[in-house]
Order: structure tokens, then C-alpha cells, then sequence
């Protein structure tokens, strides 16, 4: 089924990897040079949704009348459903992008509740789920900073890196569900970002 899929992404994403999708417009990511752990946090707040850029309350609104109305799913599919989408926003998106930075650069741990000197924090401010249809999907993107920061005094933006539309696709087992496809979208934005810090600590 993963290589089905992977089938399915492949002319969907072609144009996509050739697009400035990630790119550090302030500071120098090379503030971490002789670190071992740096603290990740995410910042959801005011996140805007879909291309009609619609509130998260009217996004959760149309979802659950979406699920509702399904013959197939119903009221205890949207109590799962929201259940799950609060646990990833709280835990999961964070861990996800925490998973991707150790992925492309193990010279640091990157974790949440860390009290290194340095923090990540992610602010996504616009999010299009993607969608799954079987053997095609589209993946999610997300728009928003990652801003380096000490984490004693995180008013001090040392390096700013901006996410475009960020959509680079990476699967994980909840792909299917929105969820599941933001998560694999901080996961590859951890992935790139830690391709880059690797290349300026070089």
C-alpha cells in the first residue's frame, strides 16, 4: 500500500521540490555551533485553514458536519476524530518535527521541555490539510517561521527561518487523516531544517 501511494505523490510533488519552500531570512542558524541539545516548541495559535483561509473553530465546524453527515462514520467517529486532532496539536506536531531535525542532524537532540540553551519555536499561521483519496493524495502545507531563540529570553529572535506553502512529503501510518498528514509535514520541515543546520555547522 506505501508504494502505491508513494506512486500516487510522485507527479503531484515534481514541481513542488523545485519552489523555495523553506528559506532563513534573519540571523544565522550557526548560533548553535557546539550544542548538544536544543529545546523545540510549537506555537499554535490564530492558525488559519484551507484556501479560504478560515478560522481553526469554522475548520472543526465543517469537519464534524462533514462526519456527522456520513452514514459510514457519525458522532462516536467525531469524538475520536477530535480527540485525536487536539493530541496532535498539543503533542504529536512537536514530536514529529523534533523526530525530523535528529533525523538529518544527530550532532544535536532536538526535544520538547528541554531547558537548552536555544530553542526552535514553530508558528505555523496557515495550514491546508492536503487530502487522501486511496491510491492519490495530496500532502499538507503549512505556512509559518521557525524562530531560533534563547530560551531564557525568547522576545530575542536570533535567526528566522520562513515556511512558504511548505508541502515536501514524507508518510507516516496516520497519513490518511488530516492529522496524520500535518504531522508528516512538520516531520519533513524538521528534516529540511535540519539538512540546513548540518550544512551551516559544517
Amino acid at each position: 500500500m506505501k508504494k502505491l501511494l508513494l506512486l500516487g505523490f510522485m507527479v503531484m510533488i515534481t514541481t513542488a521540490f523545485g519552489q523555495d519552500k523553506m528559506k532563513v531570512v534573519s540571523g544565522s542558524l550557526g548560533l548553535l555551533k557546539d550544542q548538544t541539545e536544543v529545546n523545540v516548541e510549537l506555537l499554535f495559535e490564530n492558525v488559519l485553514f484551507m484556501k479560504e483561509n478560515i478560522t481553526e473553530a469554522q475548520y472543526l465546524e465543517n469537519r464534524k458536519k462533514q462526519v456527522l453527515e456520513n452514514p459510514k462514520r457519525g458522532e462516536e467517529a467525531w469524538k475520536k476524530w477530535i480527540a485525536e486532532w487536539e493530541k496532535y496539536k498539543k503533542e504529536d506536531y512537536i514530536d514529529y518535527f523534533a523526530k525530523g531535525l535528529n533525523k538529518s542532524y544527530k550532532n544535536i537532540s532536538f526535544k520538547k521541555d528541554s531547558s537548552a540553551k536555544y530553542t526552535l519555536i514553530v508558528e505555523p499561521k496557515w495550514i491546508f490539510p492536503g487530502w487522501h483519496a486511496g491510491l492519490t493524495a495530496m500532502t499538507a502545507e503549512i505556512t509559518g517561521t521557525i524562530k531560533l531563540v534563547e530560551t531564557t529570553n525568547p522576545s530575542v529572535v536570533l535567526a528566522k527561518v520562513e515556511l512558504n506553502k511548505f508541502d515536501k512529503f514524507v508518510n507516516n501510518e496516520e497519513f490518511v487523516m488530516e492529522y496524520g498528514r500535518i504531522a508528516a509535514a512538520y516531520e519533513s520541515a524538521g528534516r529540511y531544517l535540519g539538512k540546513e543546520i548540518k550544512k551551516t555547522l559544517k
